[in-house]
């Protein structure tokens, strides 16, 4: 049998204090209680490690060489405990995170430099991903995802939710013409995404009453891409505000079908597993990111 914190306490406390009954006080725990710790801890050693008598308790030989090594375990797991307990006052550790490209880009990277002045013991590990990962399997503290949530097995915390639009640059639509119905979108080029078939939902209905559902006349895996092809006039695309917005301000991109266009909004969680404590770390840039994304209206 292995010996537990709980007789090594005991053993020194008694050492310490002199007597099984102060030992016992100390502890807060019954004389007898402790006594049966002594008695456990010297079976488990096979050897004697006082003498007892009415008056005094004695150390044997084999009692003084191993009160050290007790010692120094408590100590250990004392310096262990603070330890801890500072990073629960003092957030600290890696922190992985993944999210797709454009999230990273638009609303995590210009926060960073505010994040880590308020949390310097943090390390920020920004990994991006245009696909739904494996948390586990990528070894991923939080991921940030947009659109409904299929997983049940992840916890997930509400950060807000984006409305998306479509946009052209004004060189493509000098070009192409300005779409004046949703039918002539069938005359555009459409950008769109090659892995994530929901969202080619653009937010225009279809004669049925429903959203429209593109077939993309070109296709990237990352809405950065798409963004990118359409500031570089090779079509229309839907994108996330938190994507848009400065090139909206600016003009490089301006919307298309305005008048058509449908409230439809994105909700976007942080997800983490269930069975996974939340170290403050995690707490900690939650925290910050919401009250970010609030504070600057980043959604």
């Amino acid at each position: 049998m292995k010996i537990t914190l709980e007789e090594l306490r005991a053993w020194v406390a008694v050492v310490d204090t002199g007597s099984i009954t102060a030992a016992a006080e100390q502890l807060e725990q019954t004389s007898s209680g402790i006594s049966r710790a002594l008695s456990r801890l010297e079976s488990k050693l096979q050897t004697t490690l006082m003498h007892r008598t009415t008056r005094r308790l004695a150390l044997t030989e084999e009692g003084l060489i191993f009160l050290d090594h007790a010692r120094q375990i408590l100590a250990s797991v004392e310096q262990a405990e603070e330890h801890i307990a500072q990073r629960r006052d003092i957030p600290a550790g890696r922190l992985r995170i993944n999210a797709n490209t454009p999230f990273t880009l638009h609303v995590i990277v210009p926060l960073i430099e505010a994040f880590r002045q308020r949390y310097p013991h943090i390390q920020l590990e920004l990994n991006t991903d245009d696909i739904v990962i494996d948390l586990l399997e990528q070894q991923t503290d939080i991921a940030i995802r947009i659109g409904e949530l299929r997983d049940s097995t992840l916890r997930a915390r509400v950060l807000g939710s984006s409305a998306i639009r479509l946009l052209a640059s004004p060189e493509y639509l000098q070009r192409a013409g300005t779409p004046q119905s949703v039918a002539a979108l069938a005359e555009h080029q459409l950008l769109g995404f090659s892995q994530l078939d929901a969202h080619n939902v653009w937010p225009v209905w279809q004669r049925e009453g429903e959203f429209l559902r593109i077939k993309p006349t070109l296709c990237a895996s990352s809405g950065e891409t798409l963004r990118q092809l359409a500031l570089a006039g090779q079509g229309i695309v839907r994108l996330s505000d938190f994507v848009s917005r400065e090139d909206r301000v600016s003009g490089r991109l301006v919307p298309v079908l305005e008048s058509e266009t449908r409230e439809l909004r994105l909700p976007i969680h942080a997800v983490y597993y269930r069975n996974q404590s939340l170290s403050s770390r995690i707490t900690c840039f939650l925290d910050f990111l919401r009250e970010k994304i609030q504070e600057n209206q980043l959604l």
